[in-house]
């Protein structure tokens, strides 16, 4: 994700950030004019003790900023009559979170949300990649609301549980029904104390599971390789978060010292996460050129991730599935455009819009916001179209997918990658 800083004017961050004394706009107006004496001089700011005479340039400013609180005049009349009617004491702080997740809410955009301190100290958590919990990640489709796991991480507490790839998250604790618009809370009710339960229930094929499941720290690796048949590597990369970008690359460095001559890259089930990690691994298979180019709002494009010159020689094979999302597919596009890359599975998610991570005011708090479109290095458009393969695979009916890692017996997206592979190296 990109980092852009952001500056919005005194007045918003006033209404929306911190706590504050209300003004009414006819007083803010006020005390931006002169009423008895309405001449604007260019000089500089007289105080005569009753009256204050500004520039032009300032009294325009001004005149700026009272229309932007208008817009928000029905908010404070709101704010007002809560703190001085509703029936119990109010709490202040929260009422004007909640006005920032409605301001967020009305961009009308799942990528775009506000982070309250203690979302914003967990998702850099995650990303550091160890945490308490029940250990799994969560694929959520923001178009249906359905949340799936999309990987049980080796070793923890959900796979000795039970919990499958390809279950549907549907119910945490007795009543939190779970879908897009609750998923932040079902995580933050997994995480926990070490040594604490949590009851937790799937869907699988129509059933309704609950497992009671024990909080341990998990540890969640991003990347794992193997050796396959005739010299071909083979690396999963589970997301781009934590330290990926260099785990890739020794477990690359790593396959080609064990006489690797050709690389499977697997981000089926890839949610994304970070571009820049995802143009340092495109430059391992690249020479100078860009991963991918941004458009945004103003219609301006920018070549923002580019790559040098100085690439691994080696044959590609990329698999994707409906989850590969994101990051994942700018990966893909680039490798592909670029690097010759061949793609096996079924057509990606579609996600081809980047959003920025922004700290916000002083309480350590933060919000995501979607700031441009991506396209491919050859101009293809990925949002809400995805990536269609080279060879399509899809699994078998039935078929959730949950394999052993590299598996080459009944994996049977990853046998056509292999065959692609030995025909590619020939």
């Amino acid at each position: 994700m990109k980092k852009i800083s952001l500056v919005f004017s005194a007045v918003l961050i006033a209404v929306l950030l911190g706590s504050c004394t209300m003004i009414p706009v006819t007083k803010l107006e006020a005390m931006f004019r002169n009423e008895q004496d309405s001449t604007i001089i260019s000089s500089e700011t007289v105080n005569d003790g009753n009256t204050v005479t500004i520039s032009k340039a300032e009294y325009e400013k001004y005149l700026q900023d009272a229309a932007r609180v208008e817009q928000f005049s029905e908010m404070f009349s709101i704010l007002d009559s809560a703190n001085l009617d509703f029936y119990q004491e109010t709490d202040q702080q929260k009422m004007v979170e909640y006005a920032t997740r409605g301001l967020m809410a009305g961009l009308d955009d799942p990528y775009s949300y506000y982070y309250n301190p203690e979302e914003y100290a967990q998702m850099k958590e995650d990303d550091n990649g160890n945490y308490v919990g029940i250990g799994v990640l969560i694929s959520t489709n923001m178009e249906t609301g359905i949340c799936t796991i999309a990987r049980v991480f080796s070793g923890g507490p959900a796979e000795e549980a039970g919990v499958l790839r390809g279950d549907i998250l549907y119910r945490v604790g007795e009543d939190l029904y779970v879908d897009s618009t609750t998923i932040d809370e079902a995580v933050s009710i997994m995480r926990g104390l070490p040594g604490t339960d949590v009851d937790v229930t799937f869907k699988r094929g129509g059933e309704e599971i609950t497992y009671t499941i024990t909080r341990r720290e998990v540890h969640v690796n991003q990347v794992e390789g193997k050796m396959l048949e005739d010299s071909i590597g083979y690396i999963a990369l589970y997301q781009f978060a934590g330290e990926c970008e260099k785990e890739f690359e020794n477990k690359l460095n790593s396959l080609i010292g064990n006489g690797a001559k050709g690389i499977i890259i697997d981000l089926r089930d890839n949610p994304g996460g970070w571009v820049d990690q995802a143009r340092y691994i495109a430059d391992l298979f690249m020479d100078q050129g860009e991963v991918c180019y941004l458009k945004y709002r103003n219609g301006e494009s920018h070549n923002d991730y580019l790559t040098k010159d100085g690439k691994t020689d080696v044959k590609l094979v990329i698999l994707i599935n409906e989850n590969t999302a994101s990051s994942s597919e700018i990966l893909t596009g680039a490798l592909r455009d670029c690097a010759d890359a061949v793609t096996v599975g079924v057509k990606s998610f579609g996600k081809g819009i980047i959003q920025g991570v922004f700290p916000v005011g002083d309480k350590g708090a933060g919000y995501q916001m979607t700031i441009a479109e991506y396209f491919t290095p050859k101009g293809t458009q990925i949002h809400k179209i995805g990536i269609t393969p080279d060879y399509e695979v899809p699994l078998p009916e039935g078929d959730t997918g949950t394999y052993e890692f590299a598996d080459t017996e009944h994996d049977i997206q990853l046998i056509k990658a292999v065959e692609v592979m030995k025909e590619a190296m020939q």
